[in-house]
C-alpha cells in the first residue's frame, strides 16, 4: 500500500526591520505579504481576501 505523504508547508525567513500583513486568500489559503503594493495585487485576484493580525 502506498503510504501518505505529510503535507507540505512552506515558509521563508523573515527579513528584520519589514513588517508582514497576514492575509487569508480563501478558507484554506494563509499567506504573508510585506507591502501595501503587494496586497493591492492580491486584491485583484482575491477580492474576497481577508486581513487577518
Amino acid at each position: 500500500m502506498p503510504r501518505k505523504k505529510p503535507a507540505l508547508i512552506l515558509e521563508r525567513p523573515i527579513k528584520p526591520g519589514v513588517k508582514e500583513i497576514k492575509v487569508r486568500l480563501d478558507a484554506r489559503t494563509i499567506i504573508t505579504v510585506s507591502s501595501q503594493k503587494a496586497l493591492a495585487a492580491w486584491k485583484l485576484r482575491y477580492p474576497k481576501l481577508q486581513v487577518i493580525n
